[in-house]
């Protein structure tokens, strides 16, 4: 990250994020086996091409999958501490979960201070989870059902 000139930003934390990550991968597999060949057969019949079939057919129906996965992934990115930690240097870029860590001493921990910190850093998880709420569950239902 230091020889692309993104040590002490925000860059590293954010962008490995938009590669996927090995459950990504097994998430979308599994949904993606769920679902009957016969709409990848019926669409060829009708003249669609590969494209056309995963726009107008595998994209919509992968829509609860694709936004469990968003939901997942941006919890890990939130929650992450090891990430800031190896490359963030500057007290002002520092992420809520370094801020939370520093309330920790090694002989005594600020509880109230820790407690109203975690209030405040599980709310942007809340809020999400509240709007994808329906997606997410029906993503976690239908994913590895073989039918």
């Amino acid at each position: 990250m230091r020889y692309l000139g993104w040590y002490d930003t925000h860059l590293p934390l954010w962008v490995p994020s938009f590669f996927g990550s090995a459950f990504g991968i097994f998430l979308l597999r599994q949904f993606f086996s769920s679902l009957p060949a016969e709409l990848d057969d019926a669409a060829k019949i009708d003249g669609c091409n590969y494209f056309q079939i995963f726009w107008k057919i595998y994209l919509p129906l992968s829509k609860p999958a694709l936004a469990t996965l968003g939901v997942l992934t941006f919890m890990g990115s939130w929650n992450n501490l090891l990430g800031p930690v190896i490359y963030l240097k500057t007290i002002e870029k520092f992420t809520l979960t370094i801020g939370l860590s520093f309330f920790q001493g090694q002989f005594t921990t600020n509880y109230t201070l820790l407690m109203a910190g975690s209030l405040i850093s599980i709310l942007p998880i809340l809020v999400i989870y509240i709007f994808a709420q329906k997606y997410f569950v029906q993503g976690i239902a239908l994913t590895g059902i073989k039918g």
